[in-house]
Formats: C-alpha cells, structure tokens, sequence
C-alpha cells in the first residue's frame, strides 16, 4: 500500500502519517528527512547529496528519485508514505515509473481539504511538545496545567514555530495551492484522487483516511 498525503501546511499530515506508521506499519518518505540522514550516511548517494548541500545548490528530481528508489529496495515495510514529494507533474511522472520498475503501484493520493481561515485560526493557537512533537491547541487541546506533555511527559517543554502567525501562514497556503493544483488536477484525472475533510477532529480525519486506504 503506497499513498499520498496532500494538504496545506498545518492540516495534520504528520498526525495522521504517525498513526499509519505506528498501526499500520508504513513508512513515511519525507523528503526533508531523507535528505539529512543521506548527508550523514556515507553512501555514495549520500556523498552526492553533502556535495549538492554543501554547494547550497538546488536538489534535482534525480537525487531525491535516487533516495526513494533507496528506501524502497532497502527498507521492509507494509507501504510507504510519500510526504513533500511529488510537488510538480515531472516528480509525479518519475514517481509512477519508479514504482512500476519495481513492481509496485500508487494506490491512494489523499488531500486533506481544509478552509483557509478555519486553519489559520487552529494553527495559530497551535503549539507542539519539544521532546515528542506532540500537538496541542489553545482552544481544543490547551498544554496541562501541570505543564507535562500527555504522550511522553516531558515537562515545560512547548514550542511555537516562529512562522506559525497570520501573515506568514497565508503566504505558505499561497505558495502551497500554487504547487499543488497541477498535481490535484493530475491524479483526479488518473482516478487516484481522493478528498476528506482535513478540519475534523483527529480521531474522525483518521478514519476516512483509513476508509480510502482500505477500499483501494
């Protein structure tokens, strides 16, 4: 089972990509993640990607191909979870033949459809554990009063981003929507498109997502 998460900044993606690690056992490819650990790996791969950081050059499509093509040859799991890639038609065409080439398939892409002021208003109340990410919100899930985190109970240990304010969140969702339609566009026209409500409560987001997953 191979799928995609999509949804703006703040909709949840890392929550739910938890859960279907953590009960599913899928493996979620964030592009971000595999590129730091490739910089420190010492692989031949690795080395390309220190040489094109270290540059402070663009990474093409071909490296992060090359590192995902790396995870799936190498990694046991029951799927993947592909997180921050593809973000244009070009990565999503060279996804979809990677994944052939290996005998593999796309089974589900997932957009978490949200309202844009709905979701500033939750993320600028939003808060995380700075030891487990755990997230909190001023107004549905407000930090213990004992100042202990609920999942790993880290005390006074709350972080904001520093870009999680109004007009900083609206240039990201911008430059989100801006990425992403082609992509929407692209994989409705395949038949792979499928859309849940990103704003319901967690444990009712997780649901649908497991309703697509498990009616692919």
């Amino acid at each position: 089972m191979n799928i995609i998460l999509l949804g703006p900044p703040g909709a949840g993606k890392g929550t739910q990509a938890r859960f279907l690690v953590e009960e599913r056992g899928m493996v979620q490819l964030s592009t971000g993640d595999m590129l730091r650990a490739a910089k420190d790996s010492g692989t031949e791969m690795g080395q390309i990607v220190a040489d094109v950081m270290a540059r402070g050059a663009l990474v093409t499509d071909e490296i992060v191909i090359g590192l995902i093509r790396e995870q799936l040859e190498t990694v046991k799991a029951n799927g993947f979870i592909f997180d921050g890639f593809p973000r244009t038609l070009a990565q999503a065409d060279a996804l979809a033949e990677l994944l052939a080439e290996k005998g593999e398939r796309l089974d589900a892409v997932i957009e978490m459809e949200v309202d844009d002021e709905a979701l500033v208003a939750r993320i600028v109340a939003r808060s995380t554990c700075g030891m487990c990410g755990e997230v909190y919100n001023d107004n549905t899930k407000p930090i213990p009063a004992d100042g202990k985190c609920t999942n790993c109970g880290a005390e006074d240990n709350f972080k904001r981003r520093a870009d999680d304010n109004e007009e900083s969140l609206k240039t990201r969702l911008m430059e989100y929507y801006k990425k992403t339609s082609p992509l929407i566009g692209y994989y409705y026209a395949k038949g792979q498109l499928s859309k849940i409500d990103g704003l319901g409560e967690i444990g009712q987001v997780k649901a649908a997502i497991a309703g697509v997953i498990d009616n692919s």
